[in-house]
């Protein structure tokens, strides 16, 4: 590829990658809608099941970026559609730990793979080293979302009118 091809190449990544990110977020609401519940608490679900274990709501406030107060209605919401459940922890009764309602993460579960079955297959085709080159892009490009989001809750960035 010539050496000059390099600034069409990033402006052509500039807009794909706002368009992959409008496609991501669109998906993200219309799964939401499907399931009958806000982004956000399918989001903040989706990292739950990702979580492991049951988790404070401090944590889901470091997980989504929202206060603790937005986030206990966030899991009031989650709670009342019956997809977690608020439980004392057994090592510290002053903690109070969401857990996922494992029904309702598997249900979940089948949702996500009927809609990305065809995820893993869009990558057969790749050898080992391109898909270690799209992991590490994932993962670069969660970290810069989380920074990014971060700032523009710190008022760091500033609004254009």
């Amino acid at each position: 590829m010539p050496e000059d091809a390099r600034p069409g190449l990033l402006a052509e990544l500039a807009v794909v990658s706002r368009r992959y990110m409008a496609a991501y977020a669109l998906f993200g609401q219309a799964l939401a809608d499907h399931m009958g519940l806000h982004p956000t608490d399918v989001q903040c679900l989706n990292l739950l099941t990702l979580e492991g274990g049951p988790v404070t709501t401090t944590r889901i406030g470091q997980l989504t970026g929202l206060t603790t107060g937005s986030a206990t209605r966030l899991v009031d919401r989650l709670e009342r559609a019956g997809y977690v459940v608020r439980e004392r922890d057994a090592a510290d009764r002053r903690l109070v730990l969401v857990t996922v309602v494992p029904a309702k993460a598997a249900e979940f579960g089948r949702v996500w793979e009927r809609l990305g079955g065809g995820w893993v297959a869009f990558f057969e085709d790749l050898d080992d080293a391109q898909l270690a080159l799209f992991i590490d892009h994932m993962r670069r490009t969660t970290e810069f979302g989380v920074e990014q989001a971060a700032r523009l809750r710190a008022g760091a960035v500033e609004r254009t009118e």
